[in-house]
């Protein structure tokens, strides 16, 4: 703790306004070392970005993040301070909203005032309502310089929309997730663009994909807003970065690998207007119902998952990778995946959700899983995740002794021997 907070003064040391906040306010300073104490995370955070011991100031709001519902109206609010045709400085706020949020709740988090379910929410609606700002400064930008699509012209929609995958699909973002993310443009997009300096429709929406990249990956002072994945679109790197609708019905009818069926498993809409949305969830119903071969979809299953421990896993048998490991996170995922794609033919309801959580709930009111069953594995999928939260604060890796959770696992792998493999 004392070399963590001398890393943090001494990057602060020139900076004479926070050492007088710290030396005339004892809460702020009480604060501090809480916090550092508790996470090197935090302190790290602190310590690389001063501007958010004012943050300190006011412990009853530093312990009780923004509410769910009122990120995207708060982050509009914090924005308007910067002047719209200040782009970077724009940037330069993202990033700093975005650390102010993390820190109140990370410190809600270390207080115990967030279960992990809660942390996640918040999480996952920060990071939409960031995903919504930005989406929204990078269309102002391009129909300023190209005009309006053809296809919208007289509609109050966009005709975009942008599919999350993964943690933030499944609501389960955590503090060093990236964004999963795929983008798509509607069927119809045939025609030009109605400004001066028009352009093909789809080429505006390429350039609209790639202007949200742009804005999220250049690092200014504080750093990038968020890593972006988007492997998962159709053909991976090699795909289009925008996709129409029916292209992305098409690549995964015909040509996806299951694992990619896996994924979808967990994807939801987190931007667009209502039309894309529907169509987009009308697609992932239609592809979640397919009637699948069993024992190929287990085979398929299986060998996807003994693939990526053997290209993931680390430490030996005497530790537990929390994600990797056989009975940890990646199994608990991989069962209730297999239980969707291998039932929702003749059960839809699973398709309803796409975090794990509430589709073991559903599992077990389709008669899928038992009441224990569902319980196992929602409480040890929790158990774990809220270990890999601790360990990320800590900033220490996700390898823990073997002997830890070892009865969770045991009852997860003889699930997962009885109901995929």
């Amino acid at each position: 703790l004392i070399q963590l907070l001398f890393e943090l003064l001494t990057n602060v040391m020139t900076r004479t306004a926070y050492l007088e906040l710290l030396n005339e306010n004892h809460g702020a300073l009480k604060q501090l070392v809480r916090l550092c104490d508790a996470s090197p995370r935090i302190a790290a955070q602190l310590a690389s970005h001063p501007i958010l011991l004012d943050e300190l100031l006011d412990p009853q709001h530093l312990y009780n993040p923004t509410p769910f519902l009122e990120y995207k109206s708060d982050l509009r609010q914090y924005m308007l301070r910067i002047p719209e045709e200040d782009m970077e400085q724009q940037m330069e706020g993202l990033r700093q909203y975005k650390q102010i949020q993390r820190l109140r709740i990370s410190a809600a988090d270390i207080a115990g005032a967030l279960p992990l379910m809660k942390v996640s929410d918040h999480l996952t609606y920060l990071a939409e309502a960031i995903m919504e700002y930005v989406v929204n400064i990078a269309w102002q930008q391009m129909i300023e310089k190209y005009g309006e699509p053809s296809n919208l012209q007289g509609a109050d929609r966009r005709g975009f929309a942008v599919i999350g995958y993964g943690k933030l699909g499944g609501i389960e973002l955590g503090y060093g997730s990236d964004l999963d993310v795929v983008f798509l443009h509607d069927t119809e997009v045939s025609g030009f663009t109605n400004g001066l300096d028009g352009i093909d429709n789809k080429q505006f929406y390429l350039r609209l994909g790639q202007r949200i990249l742009h804005l999220f990956s250049t690092r200014t002072p504080s750093g990038i807003l968020y890593e972006v994945d988007m492997r998962l679109r159709p053909q991976g790197d090699s795909g289009l970065l925008v996709s129409s609708m029916s292209a992305f019905e098409h690549y995964l009818n015909q040509d996806a690998w299951t694992w990619e069926h896996q994924a979808l498993v967990r994807a939801r809409c987190v931007y667009g207007d209502a039309e894309i949305v529907q169509a987009f969830e009308t697609t992932r119903l239609a592809l979640l119902s397919k009637q699948r071969d069993i024992a190929a979809l287990s085979k398929d299953v299986v060998d996807m998952r003994q693939k990526m421990r053997a290209h993931l896993l680390r430490g030996d048998d005497s530790q537990f990778d929390l994600k990797q490991s056989p009975g940890g996170m990646v199994d608990i995922e991989f069962i209730a995946q297999f239980l969707v794609l291998a039932n929702t033919h003749a059960l839809p309801a699973l398709a309803r959700w796409s975090d794990n959580i509430r589709i073991f709930e559903t599992c077990v009111e389709q008669g899928l899983l038992t009441a224990e069953q569902g319980q196992l594995l929602s409480e040890s999928y929790c158990h774990i995740r809220d270990a890999a939260h601790r360990l990320t604060l800590n900033q220490q890796t996700r390898i823990v002794s073997a002997e830890r959770y070892a009865d969770d696992r045991a009852e997860v792998i003889a699930l997962w021997n009885s109901l995929v493999a």
